[in-house]
């Protein structure tokens, strides 16, 4: 199974259990929607993708969030291995991501410490700019922000 971001596709659990084929085989659409890391690359080039994240990149560091670390690189991302649930203010839970697309993303250990070893984990597309704060295995997640671009 191959990708066409670059990412390693053949250790996705995600992916084996939900019968992804890969963005080489499927042109770009894994689990049947077309993966916007994939459509931008085949449209506009390796280069202008790494333009694009490297201004990205630069949007996540721009928000100046208390005690996250700058963001040097974004990977390619399941959502499913990573739509955690969120308590919204109503106290009702909800996911914020669609299992069966990729986004840019990454994770990175938080600059402060109280008591419980915390990190912030960053998931984004072509639409928003979604950064969260969680424990250990995405315990006692945060919502921090989500920004439309």
């Amino acid at each position: 199974m191959g990708s066409i971001c670059g990412a390693e596709c053949n250790g996705c659990r995600y992916g084996m259990a939900n019968n992804c084929k890969g963005c080489e085989q499927t042109k770009g659409c894994p689990f049947g929607k077309q993966c916007f890391i994939a459509k931008y690359i085949l449209t506009g080039g390796k280069a202008k993708f790494e333009e694009f994240k490297k201004q990205l990149i630069e949007e996540i560091n721009s928000l100046d969030v208390f005690g996250m670390p700058k963001i040097t690189e974004l990977f390619a991302l399941n959502g499913g291995t990573i739509n955690i649930e969120y308590t919204l203010p109503n106290g009702q839970k909800a996911k914020l991501l669609n299992n069966d697309e990729n986004y840019l993303g990454t994770q990175v250990k938080a600059e402060f410490s109280d008591g419980e070893d915390r990190c912030f984990g960053i998931a984004s597309n072509m639409s928003f700019i979604l950064v969260s704060e969680y424990g250990p295995n995405g315990t006692n997640p945060e919502l921090v922000i989500y920004k439309k671009r």
